[in-house]
């Protein structure tokens, strides 16, 4: 499809919004997917179109965490293998399944993460319980499922996998939101090889939407350190529960 160049600015745009939420709350396709909608792309497309310029966040968001990414190499690896074979799954679910199953899906997905980025806080008071450090089978298998999530849809995998980590993970938790980061990219970027060359990609609106998503995150990266999160995963939270009522009506009308 054609998209104008007002359509093309706006996706910039929201991927400036998308990689700064995805750096600091987990939520970039909470703002980039709707923003595809807007643009006139079917909910199928969209969703592979936004796998694609997600790309941006994760390369933003490593370059502005470099400080925090370093020293955490090391189990890294194994995670980020673990996300990479979920993501590929979670492609092919995406790829193998009728679209109509999709639109009926994603609003559950949408609503679901929304619930569980606004129950942060008891989260993280259930994860300063653990003393667990690294990757073992039962955590390897959730980071696994989280992989195959961000490769279907996406939405708040970053808020799933930031769950995960603080309970098994004891460090501040810029680093943790930093291996988040990387861990959640490399499911998406499975994915996103998948659909270049098997999906239905806008290319226009992938580049648009992944050059702001650049700006975007790497600047998430940097406030992150800074800034209370409170605000702004209680607002998004409230949002994406809006987003899920307005595509649910949509996908059950009739």
């Amino acid at each position: 499809m054609i998209l104008t160049a007002g359509e093309l600015s706006l996706l910039l745009l929201a991927g400036v919004g998308a990689g700064l939420t995805g750096a600091t709350a987990g939520l970039a396709s909470l703002v980039s997917y709707p923003a595809l909608l807007a643009a006139g792309l079917p909910p199928l497309a969209a969703n592979m179109t936004n796998t694609v310029a997600m790309l941006g966040t994760t390369a933003g968001a490593a370059a502005g965490a470099r400080p925090e990414l370093k020293g955490q190499g090391r189990r890294l690896l194994p995670l980020c293998l673990i996300t990479t074979a979920g993501g590929g799954c979670g492609s092919l679910v995406l790829l193998l399944t009728p679209p109509g199953a999709f639109t009926k899906v994603v609003p559950w997905l949408i609503g679901g993460a929304s619930l569980v980025l606004m129950a942060g806080p008891r989260l993280r008071r259930m994860a300063e319980r653990a003393e667990h450090h690294g990757i073992g089978p039962v955590t390897g298998v959730a980071a696994f499922l989280v992989g195959v999530y961000g490769g279907y849809f996406g939405a708040a995998a970053g808020v799933l996998m930031l769950a995960l980590l603080t309970t098994v993970w004891s460090q501040p938790l810029a680093r943790t939101n930093a291996a988040k980061n990387i861990a959640t990219g490399t499911a998406n970027l499975i994915a996103a090889v998948v659909f270049c060359f098997t999906g239905d990609v806008a290319w226009p609106a992938a580049l648009a939407l992944c050059a702001g998503s650049v700006a975007g995150s790497w600047l998430g990266s940097v406030i992150v350190r800074y800034l209370p999160a409170t605000p702004l995963r209680i607002a998004i939270g409230i949002g994406g529960l809006v987003l899920a009522v307005v595509l649910g009506r949509a996908a059950f009308a009739g």
